[in-house]
C-alpha cells in the first residue's frame, strides 16, 4: 500500500479529496495534515468582512469530505520535513512516514517591516485569525464610535480589504478613517489600465485616501518614504507573499525567495516522490502569480498525477492560462471584472462572482 501524505487542507488538496471521495482506492493510503478542520474560501473573505456573508457561507469543513474520502485527518499543523528521509514531523516530535507527499500549505504575509506594530497588526492569513481579529476590531470601533485604519497593499487583496472594511464600519455608524498605502505604482499594477481606474474611482466613492508611498512600522502607526508619520489605530497588512520558514530545513530544492521548485506536473525538482502546488510551489518553466485561481485549476491534475505516481505511471502537466479571470468586489453588490486589457464594473459581475464563490463552496461541502 501507498502512503501519500498531504501537508496542508487547501484548495487543491480539498479538490483531491473529492476526487479520491468519487472512487474510494484499496491500494492508498491518504493521510492529510492541517491545524484547522475549515478550509476557508479567500475570495469570499471581503464578503465576509463587509457583512455580506455569514462565516459558514465562506468555509468548508474537511472532517466529513475527508471521511468520505478515506483521507486520515490529523488537526495539527506541521512543524519541519525531512525529504530525503520522506518523513514528516510535528511540534511535539512524532514522525510519519510517506511515499508521496504533497504540498499545498500557501504563503504567510511578508509584513516583517510592519512587525513593530505588535497589537495594531492584522494579518489576513491564517483567515480564521484574521476573521477573530476583525471582530475584535469592529467591536472596539463601535464602542469607541471612531477608528483610524490602515492598509498596506495596493494589490487586489489590499483594495478589496480596504472597501470591505470601509463598508463595514460605516453600516456600523462608527466615525472611520481609511487609507490606502499602495505603493509607487499605485493600485492593481499587475491589471490593465481600466481596472486600475475603476479600482481607484470605487476607493474614492468610498472615502479612502490612497497614499502612493511605501511604509514601515512605527510606534504609533506607519512611517511613510516620504519621511511623514500616519497614525493609525490597527494596520492590516495586505502585503507580498512568503513562505513558511521550515522549509529551508525541508531539503527539497527552493527558488530565491524560498519556494518550493516544481516542474510542469508540479513535482519536486529534488524529490520526485514530493508535490506542491498553490501559493507554496514556484515553476521552473513558467512564471506563475500566487494567486488561489490556480491552486484550484492545478488541483484535478494533481489528483491524477498522485495516483499515476503512485503506479509509476507518466505524469500530466498543468497548464496555466495565458490570462485569468479576476473579480473584484468594489462595493455595495458591486465588482470589477479584470481579464488581461479588459475591464467591466457593474452589478452583473458581483452576481457572477458570488455565483462562482458559492458554486465551489457547495460542490466541497458534505
Amino acid at each position: 500500500m501507498t502512503r501519500i501524505f498531504l501537508v496542508g487542507g487547501g484548495h487543491a488538496h480539498l479538490i483531491v479529496m473529492e476526487e479520491l471521495a468519487k472512487k474510494r482506492r484499496d491500494d492508498l493510503e491518504v493521510v492529510m495534515a492541517t491545524p484547522s478542520p475549515w478550509q476557508y474560501y479567500s475570495g469570499m473573505l471581503p464578503g465576509l468582512i463587509s457583512g455580506r456573508y455569514a462565516e459558514d457561507d465562506c468555509r468548508i469543513d474537511i472532517r466529513p469530505l475527508a471521511a468520505k474520502a478515506g483521507v486520515r485527518l490529523i488537526l495539527e499543523p506541521v512543524a519541519a520535513i525531512d525529504a530525503d528521509r520522506n518523513m514528516v514531523c510535528f511540534a511535539d516530535g512524532r514522525d510519519l512516514g510517506y511515499d508521496l507527499m504533497s504540498l499545498d500549505i500557501g504563503s504567510e504575509i511578508n509584513a516583517g517591516w510592519l512587525a513593530s506594530l505588535s497589537d495594531k497588526l492584522l494579518l489576513p492569513k491564517p483567515i480564521d485569525g484574521f476573521v477573530a481579529q476583525w471582530h475584535q476590531l469592529l467591536d472596539r470601533a463601535k464602542a469607541e464610535a471612531q477608528v483610524r485604519l490602515v492598509v498596506v497593499g495596493g494589490g487586489a487583496a489590499g483594495v478589496e480589504l480596504a472597501l470591505a472594511t470601509k463598508r463595514a464600519l460605516d453600516s456600523a455608524s462608527v466615525t472611520a478613517e481609511v487609507f490606502l498605502i499602495a505603493g509607487r505604482s499605485s493600485v492593481l499594477s499587475s491589471h490593465g489600465a481600466r481596472a486600475r481606474r475603476l479600482a481607484t474611482h470605487a476607493l474614492a466613492r468610498s472615502g479612502i485616501m490612497v497614499i502612493q508611498e511605501r511604509a514601515a512600522g512605527s510606534a504609533n502607526g506607519v512611517h511613510l518614504s516620504n519621511g511623514q508619520t500616519l497614525d493609525a489605530d490597527y494596520v492590516i497588512a495586505a502585503t507580498g507573499a512568503r513562505p513558511a520558514s521550515w522549509l529551508e530545513l525541508s531539503r527539497l530544492s527552493l527558488d530565491e525567495h524560498g519556494f518550493v521548485l516544481v516542474d510542469a506536473a508540479h513535482r519536486s525538482a529534488s524529490h520526485p516522490n514530493v508535490f506542491a502546488v498553490g501559493d507554496v510551489a514556484a515553476r521552473t518553466d513558467v512564471t506563475m502569480e500566487k494567486s488561489g485561481v490556480h491552486a484550484v485549476r492545478a488541483g484535478p491534475v494533481l489528483a491524477r498525477n498522485l495516483i499515476a505516481a503512485s503506479k509509476g505511471e507518466s505524469l500530466q502537466p498543468y497548464f496555466p492560462r495565458k490570462r485569468s479571470l479576476y473579480i473584484l468586489a468594489s462595493g455595495p453588490g458591486t465588482a470589477i471584472a479584470s481579464w488581461g486589457a479588459l475591464s467591466a464594473e457593474g452589478r452583473w459581475a458581483w452576481r457572477w462572482k458570488d455565483r462562482i464563490d458559492r458554486n465551489f463552496i457547495n460542490r466541497l461541502k458534505v
